[in-house]
């Protein structure tokens, strides 16, 4: 897929990078020359200009980018103007960055696609992670269900999934397992990069360090990892 990511403060260039080392075709956008030229190398297109100027946005490639998403947070003014801007020129998906109630509001009245609060949502995730053992991340589906990824226990480190048998002891799906594989960086470095095994069967066994996906019910989540 194509991107185009405007803002390249911490948000904005982790998203950027990411979606590079991801294989999709990134161009990150941003007025100040410095940051642009400090992740030329890290992303696959990186641009200095005023995202505030409609004219300077009708420069991009808008209509072929399938989604345009606006990271600015550090300022409300600039971060509403190119969605205002963005929204003009009708491109195809419209994603804003919210990092107040208020800012939220305006972008709904402008009418993008969808909203995200990136703090916001990182804190009920480390919120969620520090209160239980194990946990590396979550996200939640319903008020009751839940798709955590945490440390597979150290008593299940070498049974497979129809050994233990989640299901019918907790209630609990695995849906994959992440374990860490031998990779190299944008530099040719080699380093340790996760990947999901795919599809898990009955005979999957679970290797120590394993990352558990599990859907279901926190409280049964919770049973499983601290029993």
């Amino acid at each position: 897929m194509k991107y185009i990511i405007i803002g390249l403060g911490y948000f904005g260039s982790s998203l950027s990078m990411r979606l590079t080392e991801m294989g999709h075709e990134v161009i990150a956008v941003d007025k100040d020359l410095e940051k642009v030229t400090q992740y030329k190398d890290l992303v696959t297109h990186t641009v200095a200009l005023d995202a505030t100027s409609i004219q300077a946005l009708g420069t991009l490639p808008l209509h072929d980018t399938d989604v345009v998403l606006v990271g600015i947070g550090e300022n409300f003014g600039a971060s509403v103007m190119a969605v205002a801007n963005l929204k003009q020129l009708q491109v195809k998906k419209l994603i804003g960055r919210a990092i107040s109630p208020l800012h939220q509001t305006v972008l709904e009245a402008i009418g993008v696609d969808k909203i995200i609060s990136p703090e916001a949502e990182s804190a009920e995730r480390h919120a969620k992670s520090m209160d239980m053992k194990g946990v590396i991340d979550s996200f939640d589906l319903t008020e009751d269900y839940n798709i955590i990824e945490a440390t597979v226990p150290d008593r299940y480190v070498g049974q497979t999934i129809g050994e233990v048998n989640f299901r019918q002891r907790f209630n609990i799906n695995v849906l994959t397992v992440i374990r860490m594989r031998d990779s190299r960086n944008l530099f040719g470095k080699p380093h340790k990069k996760p990947a999901a095994v795919g599809v898990v069967s009955p005979d999957t066994r679970f290797e120590a360090g394993d990352i558990l996906v599990l859907f279901g019910k926190i409280e049964d989540i919770e049973r499983l990892l601290h029993q």
